[in-house]
């Protein structure tokens, strides 16, 4: 052990003069600012330069300087020779960058005798190193003073800090020369770096390497992460299976993120993006399963409570999705990483068995969850179309949501009967009204309970279901507003009883708006059925997108032209037989004493818009304003509004709601399974506990893989797909019913009865000797791994 280990402190030693020092603070002090911002994420120098390095300003250190005796006996050194036997950071990064060795002749001997080493601070620049600038500079893989700088590092002893030397910058903080080296795709020399002790779970975790707004590159930290993400399928193999420090691939970030979340950030969508991803993805978890059996990779959760599978639901990673949900592995010693097994086959039919683990919304935060309340999800209406996820919701609606659906449709409309009647039969009287003890009078009452217990309901659920979902713009235009407007419709009923309980008479008005919004929730039961679910769903679209523009562009020509018309207008002398209103009235009645008749003024905003308004459906009249001056002006106002309203906004309108059917037919049977998913998920959050387990979809099943008692819970879907019948040629079982039974081993001879069977040589055969009788075309599993 060195002394520098045993007291936990090494002292570095300075050979700088004292010029050198007055000469680089002065330097740095008049140095020029990072073009790259100054920001506080922003680096105060880049990654790496071919021009002129951006030096980090030393911090204070506590050094030996090994020239302090000459000093002393007043000796000066020959600055030119001084330098040419000198070797600073600005050397170092200069041959390590121009990949010649030569000159770094003579660095050994240099630091021996100043008792130096590589790792020292007065060689690095923001934690950057000769190594790792090196490595920012091959051609064509290769550069000469790698090996050198190791080399030279092994023989004064600090190879383990040299190579595991890090950026200390907040923007490129952790990066070590693994990832450069990883980056660069150098196999040799990350196995170099390996073998001499380069830490494989170093974390590369500054600004630059987290997903934000800016330019970033995140892979997950890790060198592993990075190998994967990189798409090199050699060097993950190395980095889990080298002699040297073996890569755990449940290690985490800084996000609790493994190698298998970091693919998934990868990951686009794309063909080519999306079939290296899923081989990565697949190699992992086979040989993280070679090396530690019993490890669940894909369990492990993130900061957030995601797993991979669910995170590629939460970021719309549909082809990566599709995979995960889809994987079928035939090998017996990595049939256990499946999550779809197959039953039997039988020509184009195959039945399969999906893991249901993560996916059913039985669990809490499961991927149909994510899927069907996540608004800002791209592809979730095709995510939610993949099997088994399609399967699974109408198996949930067949079982339970179908027949509570009908049944809250028959409550909710016998709840709309009893309110309008009990609407209707008002009394004339202040409220409350006094209980009547009749048969009508009971039944008055209990109309009146009912509805306010009813809306109370409604108010209560859409305060938890708004707490829960917390709904954004974007979720109403997608997901529909029903909640907002059963929510709203309980508000107004509260809103009307208090005003009844307290005697006050305006109680009506909310009444009948309460009781209009309610028969419009009558359309919320549409999503039932598939034909007006689709026409439900273009009406929200067009009342949430289309006339929502349209009336905030036609109440601000509607104001302001009638502002314009008002200030305009100037009153005529009162005739004889005319009485204006005032200003803060639209009408009043005809004196009973005097028979005055009595016109609207237009000095009165409100009468003037309600006017306008009437022009904008071809229902205006212009007589109003013959006795008034400046009609002319009057008339261009006028012509001004009617152009821009009734002939422009009416016919954008059109066009624009016209241009939503069209949009909105293309995708609105996804919509509507979307909405009919959001009403199942809804309808199973509602029941009991002891419901909710006896209704849960799927079958308990012992898989029988290399784990022993793998008891999964599964969903069985049966698919006709006549593309690929023939490469299932080796699972067509003889019974399909029969899916219990054991599967029987490969047999290239005909077996005894009766358990009867054809091989490949049989198969061809019988294409020359089809018309002769056959016993029997039953036919036993031949190979677990498709021909």
């Amino acid at each position: 052990m060195e002394k520098s280990e045993m007291f936990g402190f090494s002292l570095e030693t300075d050979d700088r003069t004292e010029e050198e020092r007055l000469r680089q603070r002065g330097a740095k002090k008049s140095g020029a600012v990072s073009a790259l911002g100054s920001g506080p994420d922003s680096p105060t120098a880049p990654m790496d330069t071919d021009y002129q390095e951006e030096m980090e300003d030393k911090k204070p250190q506590i050094r030996f300087n090994i020239n302090f005796d000459r000093g002393i006996r007043g000796k000066q050194e020959d600055s030119s020779k001084r330098d040419s036997k000198t070797f600073n950071i600005e050397r170092l990064f200069e041959a390590a960058a121009s990949r010649d060795v030569t000159k770094l002749a003579g660095l050994h001997q240099y630091l021996n005798q100043n008792m130096k080493k590589l790792s020292d601070s007065l060689y690095q620049s923001y934690g950057k190193t000769a190594l790792m600038k090196a490595l920012l500079h091959l051609r064509e893989g290769k550069n000469e003073t790698v090996e050198l700088l190791i080399d030279i590092s092994e023989k004064t002893g600090d190879i383990k800090e040299f190579v595991n030397s890090a950026y200390t910058n907040s923007y490129y903080k952790g990066q070590t020369a693994l990832h450069i080296a990883i980056e660069r795709r150098s196999f040799a020399y990350v196995k170099l770096l390996v073998s001499k002790g380069a830490d494989v779970h170093a974390k590369a975790c500054g600004v630059f390497f987290q997903p934000h707004d800016g330019p970033n590159f995140y892979f997950g930290e890790l060198p592993l992460s990075l190998a994967a993400c990189t798409n090199q399928p050699d060097l993950v193999d190395f980095l889990m299976e080298n002699e040297y420090q073996r890569a755990d691939a449940k290690v985490t970030d800084s996000q609790g993120n493994t190698v298998l979340h970091a693919l998934v950030v990868v990951a686009d969508n794309s063909e080519d993006n999306t079939e290296f991803i899923t081989s990565m993805y697949d190699r992992i978890l086979v040989i993280a399963a070679r090396l530690h059996p019993k490890l669940k990779l894909e369990d492990i959760e993130n900061n957030k409570g995601l797993t991979p599978l669910k995170m590629a639901a939460k970021m719309g990673k549909i082809g990566l999705f599709s995979h995960i949900l889809k994987r079928e592995f035939h090998e017996a010693h990595t049939k256990h990483l499946s999550r779809k097994f197959t039953e039997w086959v039988y020509g184009p039919v195959n039945s399969s068995l999906y893991d249901l683990a993560s996916v059913d919304s039985y669990e809490d935060n499961s991927v149909l969850e994510i899927l069907v309340y996540g608004s800002d999800i791209p592809n979730r209406h095709e995510m939610l179309e993949t099997e088994p996820l399609s399967r699974l919701l109408q198996s949930k609606w067949n079982k339970f949501a179908g027949r509570m659906f009908c049944f809250n449709f028959l409550v909710y409309l016998l709840y709309l009967i009893i309110f309008t009647l009990v609407a209707y039969n008002k009394k004339d009287i202040t409220p409350p009204f006094a209980i009547e003890h009749t048969t009508m009078g009971y039944l008055y009452v209990s109309g009146q309970l009912l509805t306010a217990l009813a809306n109370c309901y409604f108010f209560v659920i859409g305060i938890f279901e708004m707490k829960r979902k917390r709904p954004k713009l974007r979720t109403l235009m997608i997901d529909g507003y029903y909640e907002i407007l059963f929510f709203l419709q309980g508000l107004l009923f509260l809103f009307a009883a208090v005003l009844y309980v307290s005697g006050r008479e305006e109680y009506l008005g909310f009444l009948v708006l309460c009781l209009a919004l309610s028969w419009v929730n009558l359309l919320y039961f549409s999503r039932g059925d598939i034909h007006m679910g689709i026409y439900s769903v273009m009406i929200q679209k067009m009342i949430l997108s289309d006339i929502l523009r349209f009336l905030f562009v036609y109440v601000v020509f509607l104001f302001g032209f009638s502002a314009a018309v008002v200030s305009l207008l100037i009153l005529p002398p009162p005739r004889k037989n005319n009485t204006t209103v005032g200003d803060s009235r639209l009408f009043v009645p005809i004196s009973p004493k005097d028979g005055e008749c009595v016109t609207p003024s237009f000095s009165n905003i409100s009468y003037t818009t309600l006017e306008l308004f009437k022009f904008t459906i071809g229902m205006g009249d212009m007589e109003f304003i013959h006795d008034h001056k400046y009609k002319e002006v009057f008339y261009m106002l006028l012509i001004g509004y009617i152009i821009l309203t009734y002939i422009l906004l009416l016919n954008m309108l059109i066009a624009l709601m016209n241009r939503t059917v069209e949009r909105t037919a293309m995708g609105s049977t996804s919509i509507w399974k979307l909405q009919r998913a959001i009403t199942i998920l809804d309808m199973e959050r509602r029941l009991w506990c002891c419901l909710r387990k006896r209704l849960r979809c799927g079958v308990e099943k012992n898989l029988g893989t290399a784990l022993g008692d793998d008891r999964r819970r599964c969903f069985r879907v049966e698919e006709v797909n006549w593309n690929k019948w023939n490469i299932n040629l080796g699972k067509i079982n003889e019974d399909p019913g029969c899916w219990d039974r054991a599967q029987q081993p490969a047999s290239d001879t005909v077996p005894s009865i009766p358990n009867r069977g054809r091989s490949w040589r049989v198969f061809f055969r019988e294409g020359s000797q089809r018309w002769q009788p056959h016993q029997s075309t039953e036919m036993n599993p031949l190979n677990p791994t498709p021909i």
